[in-house]
């Protein structure tokens, strides 16, 4: 039968957190313009993902991308910059979360501040129900290789970076925290530092609520996905990226539900997909890190798990900060970008052209 605890409530706790996405950016705090601030150059580019290729959704193999020149780059020529790709939540895409952390005002602000200049990367993840997980699967793609492999080589083929691991920063918030994590476990040898914002999806469920399970099993094709409340897609999204099928058309995935039992099997491949059920084999790599750090809402949520995460770095020895601030899962987003993300990277990054 179905289980008491409900992946719904993981998805509310991990996911959105009190609102809608589209509320929350109504609710994010917008740090004031810093005077004197000089404009960045702000190019939307298209990256071919390779990774992508083939996927069973159709989702987008030419993704949009949105790049952030600091003001220096045009009048120096031959300087190179280090680079932070920073991940969006799940919901959105690069667009509208450019919006939340209201950039470029907030990348201005921070260089205006004194922090030094390095260019910052949003790719977009969006898939056909809303958000790829940045993982890897046949269903919606590899993101977990179109970023880490396919967006990193354009960046450093198109632009003035410094091509090193070590001037390499990795950052996301929710989905985009999940994002973060996974991928900084798993590739070491492409990022040097991790910022991990409110990460969602870190611990694994083993239940689904009915009221959920009904909804799901009314999917017949992929566009009646579109009629779905927020919380029945994000499961769709999940399954998609951690239960593929490719012989399960026309979705190619395996709900955690099936004529309303609970999928065992479903649900073991999800929390195998979850960073704290497998960050223990990832510790080595996570000690190749110049720096890490970990920040969540005091109203997060997300906040009990993202103590967990922080418990086990801790408890390995691995040095990172760790930081619990005063505010809900995205009321202090645009802030936390312009004065802790970018301020840890611009300490942590090498600016160097040789960073060994």
């Amino acid at each position: 039968m179905i289980g008491a605890k409900s992946v719904a409530a993981w998805i509310l706790a991990t996911i959105a957190v009190g609102s809608l996405i589209a509320a929350a950016q109504v609710q994010t705090e917008v740090p004031p313009p810093v005077h004197g601030a000089k404009p960045v150059t702000v190019e939307h580019v298209k990256i071919h993902g390779a990774a992508l290729e083939g996927n069973l959704e159709g989702d987008a193999v030419d993704r949009d991308v949105l790049v952030f020149l600091p003001p220096s780059y045009v009048k120096e020529p031959s300087r190179r910059y280090p680079v932070i790709y920073a991940l969006h939540c799940y919901f959105i895409g690069a667009e509208q979360w450019s919006h939340e952390i209201h950039v470029p005002q907030t990348i201005e602000g921070a260089f205006a501040q004194g922090i030094k200049e390095m260019i910052v990367v949003l790719p977009d993840s969006k898939t056909l129900h809303n958000g790829s997980m940045y993982s890897s699967s046949v269903t919606t793609g590899d993101f977990e290789k179109f970023i880490a492999r396919d967006l990193v080589a354009y960046v450093d083929a198109h632009y003035r970076t410094i091509p090193d691991r070590a001037s390499r920063g990795l950052a996301g918030h929710s989905m985009g925290g999940y994002g973060t994590t996974r991928i900084g476990m798993k590739h070491p040898d492409v990022f040097g530092s991790l910022y991990v914002m409110s990460p969602c999806c870190l611990s694994a469920r083993t239940s689904i609520n009915p009221e959920l399970a009904k909804a799901l099993e009314t999917v017949k094709a992929p566009e009646d996905s579109d009629k779905l409340g927020f919380f029945p897609r994000a499961t769709l999204a999940s399954a998609a990226a951690w239960s593929p099928d490719p012989k399960n058309p026309p979705l190619y995935l395996d709900l955690p539900t099936k004529d309303r039992q609970t999928q065992t099997d479903v649900l073991a491949k999800w929390a195998a997909n979850a960073p704290l059920a497998f960050i223990d084999q990832y510790i080595s790599n996570l000690r190749e890190y110049r720096a890490i750090s970990i920040d969540v809402g005091d109203q997060d949520g997300l906040k009990a798990d993202t103590a967990k995460l922080h418990d086990i770095l801790d408890n390995y020895g691995i040095k990172h900060g760790f930081e619990i601030y005063q505010g809900t899962h995205t009321s202090r987003v645009a802030d936390r970008f312009q004065n802790h993300v970018m301020p840890f990277f611009s300490q942590n990054l090498c600016f160097q052209k040789s960073c060994r």
